[in-house]
């Protein structure tokens, strides 16, 4: 049985718009505004044979600023907007464990990823890892996957490639 590729993604600052004028934090759907161009970027990852999955640590839950019954409406919400595009995610895993818990899988540590990857037949090594802070780009290298750091350069100088957002990133993948 072949291996499949996958597309693992980050999901605040890499999907949805953080720190911007509109949201600090996601924590109820009308605080999810899609980045420009991510329906396409992951669009282009389905037809072009990605697995696509959204990697995210959510330590509000644990901090008690939402419910995992928040966190899933947002993400129902996410789906319903990149179903505009016809683009899909095939799972999305998330750490609700508060930051310093020390957990299994809290990012930087691969275990979300692993767990993805055997669930799902993946071949980490013709996989991506893109995340916009080192705590990404660290699970990614962890896991064995190559790494792509959007946004500000700033964050890490371990990632395999840059793209200033997740379209230039596909765009490159697919040679558009």
């Amino acid at each position: 049985m072949a291996l499949n590729k996958a597309i693992f993604l980050d999901r605040d600052g890499v999907i949805n718009e953080v720190l911007s004028e509109r949201v600090k934090f996601v924590n109820k759907p009308e605080d999810l505004y899609l980045i420009e161009g991510v329906g396409e970027a992951i669009q282009q990852f389905n037809a072009g044979g990605y697995k696509v999955f959204v990697v995210t640590n959510q330590g509000g839950i644990g901090l008690g600023y939402m419910s995992e019954a928040a966190l899933k409406a947002v993400h129902e919400h996410m789906l319903q907007q990149l179903a505009q595009y016809d683009a899909r995610i095939d799972a999305i895993a998330y750490c609700p464990h508060k930051p310093h818990a020390d957990c299994i899988c809290r990012k930087p540590k691969p275990e979300m990823l692993l767990k993805l990857a055997k669930e799902h037949n993946i071949n980490l090594s013709q996989s991506y890892m893109v995340g916009d802070r080192a705590v990404d780009i660290e699970a990614g290298r962890l896991a064995c996957t190559q790494t792509v750091l959007i946004g500000e350069r700033t964050q890490s100088n371990q990632y395999d490639l840059y793209f200033k957002d997740l379209l230039a990133f596909s765009n490159w993948l697919f040679k558009k």
